[in-house]
């Protein structure tokens, strides 16, 4: 089975995504019982989401500061 993501630190933002390990909540609630299909897909997700906040924190950062 896949070893959960965490890294112990949750903290949630508006939509209730973990800044740590990308997950959102249901996610998390749900891993403990998935099978290793769903865990592959949770896992999918939130390494996505936390690819999209990276780029997204990146070019906020370029905007801010925009002689770095």
């Amino acid at each position: 089975m896949a070893d959960s993501p965490c890294v112990r630190n949750c903290c949630l933002d508006q939509q209730d995504i973990c800044l740590g390990c990308g997950r959102s909540v249901d996610e998390i609630i749900e891993w403990h019982s998935a099978n290793l299909l769903r865990r592959t897909q949770i896992l999918q997700l939130a390494q996505a989401r936390l690819a999209k906040r990276e780029s997204t924190d990146v070019l906020m950062h370029r905007a801010v500061n925009p002689s770095e």
